[in-house]
């Protein structure tokens, strides 16, 4: 599979200290992340994060939305500066971006798609947590918008190993290229 790095970019996304805390045991997801990241860095592929954040009192939230609406109270009184903080084994550098957003979906209430843009992205590497959620609307989304993708399968993570398996290897393929961190580090 060839890949044209000048319009591939990397998103790592909710890859937060809070949100690793649902995985039983974070370790190896944190490692490949790792891995996946210096690949890209080495090959001069950008790395963009994406983080699930609110305004205080979350504002943004919707009693509307089964998911978030469920959390509005608790997430209403965190605060969002440690909420989103991404965790030290995969933190960005300094001029890395970071582009927070308002659902699920990393498009959803971020200016990503701008930025993807601005660089001239086709082509998005996708990799964090959960697979059930960011991974599969980032990847829906993207399908919808022409990107090309490749999906980490482990890269990303689910608290259901099931549900991981059957996106990665049933449902992505539809959409995505499917490979490894070492996989996608020898091409």
């Amino acid at each position: 599979m060839e890949q044209n790095k000048q319009n591939t970019a990397l998103l790592v996304m909710d890859m937060q200290t809070a949100i690793l805390a649902i995985l039983p045991d974070s370790k190896e997801i944190k490692v490949k992340v790792n891995e996946a990241i210096k690949h890209a860095r080495n090959r001069k592929i950008p790395v963009i994060y994406v983080v699930v954040g609110f305004r205080p009192g979350g504002p943004e939230i919707s009693m509307n939305n089964k998911g978030f609406s469920a959390r509005k109270e608790s997430m209403a009184k965190m605060n969002m500066e440690e909420w989103v903080k991404i965790d030290p084994s995969v933190a960005p550098l300094k001029g890395e971006i970071t582009v927070t957003k308002r659902r699920v979906s990393a498009f959803t209430g971020s200016d990503l798609e701008v930025v993807l843009r601005a660089m001239n992205i086709q082509h998005l590497i996708l990799t964090g947590i959960a697979t059930s959620g960011v991974v599969l609307s980032t990847l829906r989304e993207a399908a919808d918008k022409d990107y090309n993708i490749t999906v980490l399968s482990d890269g990303c993570a689910d608290s259901d190993p099931e549900v991981h398996r059957v996106l990665t290897g049933k449902v992505f393929p539809r959409q995505a290229d499917l490979l490894t961190v070492g996989e996608w580090s020898k091409i």
